[in-house]
């Protein structure tokens, strides 16, 4: 791992077993969420990760973080520190010093936030936790916060039913920010806000970046966002990344029939242009996790597969000759 690389993930697989019986528990199968990734994020970059609903982008998240432990696989992390340390196989106390240099903004604000707690304790509890302040200091941290995120410090005392959608997610992400954190997992943190406030946390986002040399996993739907946001993107489908470039790369040369059809979808603000654009109509449903489809994960759906694609499973492999174009499909010359 080089200096410039934050995190590397390595064949992470992460599978929750389907049980049955009532006293005597069997696995009989298993639910693959999480099936053999392998990507980097680089040091105070935003590595936009995007797919359909339950393709496993949170739970890739949650894994990384050690919210889930990984079914096998290598979470490699190295802080400023320049010490490397694999996630999944640390301990618990080590685990839990660990958790200062990473934190998670959920995607759900109304459900993140513990009701029963006024905004102070929220945002408090991680620095009392791990021991970093006490009383007084405790305090004048969570008021520092509520201002970096554009809250008045007076809100401290209230409780989160008080506060918009908006101010809610602006509270997770000073919850987040309490521990001084190298590495954030944003996870669709827009997703359940109003479009008028979606800019305003995605610009917060990025100033919060900036002014604190942050690094984030941004977790999203909405493609368009993805781009405005995002240094590199990385496109899921049923558990495996299918292809990982820079935005420009991405967007302007997608490689993957998956890839292809996902942006053939978003609308271009240019009638002209958007009259002559071709819509990529992909057929069928996405398989199901627990028995995905052997070989190409996507070949029972991909407009030019053939029989190897439901054969094999195509190689993880750098796709141009500049290199940083990385693409799991047997189509795609190199």
């Amino acid at each position: 791992m080089n200096n410039d690389t934050l995190l590397q993930v390595v064949d992470l697989k992460k599978y929750f077993p389907i049980q049955q019986g009532i006293l005597l528990m069997k696995q009989v199968s298993s639910v693959k969420a999480v099936d053999g990734l392998t990507f980097d994020v680089r040091r105070g970059e935003t590595l936009g990760l995007v797919g359909e609903s339950g393709c496993g982008k949170s739970t890739t998240g949650r894994t990384i973080l050690q919210l889930y432990h990984a079914t096998s696989g290598q979470v490699l992390f190295t802080g400023a520190d320049s010490q490397t340390a694999d996630l999944t196989t640390m301990k618990k106390e080590s685990l839990r010093r660990m958790r200062r240099k990473m934190q998670m903004i959920f995607q759900d604000p109304y459900a993140s936030l513990n009701p029963r707690m006024t905004v102070g304790d929220i945002i408090g509890e991680p620095l009392i936790i791990h021991g970093v302040a006490r009383g007084k200091a405790v305090e004048e941290r969570v008021q520092d916060l509520l201002k970096v995120v554009g809250l008045n410090s007076l809100f401290a005392n209230r409780y989160p039913h008080e506060f918009s959608g908006g101010q809610r997610q602006r509270i997770g992400i000073a919850r987040a920010l309490a521990l001084n954190p190298e590495f954030i997992v944003c996870d669709e943190p827009i997703s359940a806000l109003d479009v008028s406030i979606q800019a305003q946390v995605v610009n917060l986002l990025e100033d919060l970046q900036s002014r604190f040399n942050l690094t984030y996993l941004f977790i999203a739907h909405d493609l368009s966002m993805v781009r405005h946001i995002s240094n590199r993107v990385a496109v899921m489908y049923l558990g495996v990344i299918v292809e990982l470039a820079s935005r420009d790369e991405l967007y302007g040369n997608p490689l993957h029939p998956y890839t292809q059809a996902l942006l053939s979808a978003v609308p271009v603000p240019d009638p002209v242009v958007e009259q002559k654009r071709r819509r990529i109509i992909l057929q069928g449903d996405v398989p199901s996790p627990i028995n995905p489809p052997s070989g190409c994960r996507f070949h029972t759906r991909c407009p030019i597969a053939q029989a190897i694609c439901r054969e094999t499973r195509p190689e993880w492999r750098n796709a141009t000759a500049s290199g940083g174009h990385w693409v799991a499909c047997h189509y795609v010359a190199v």
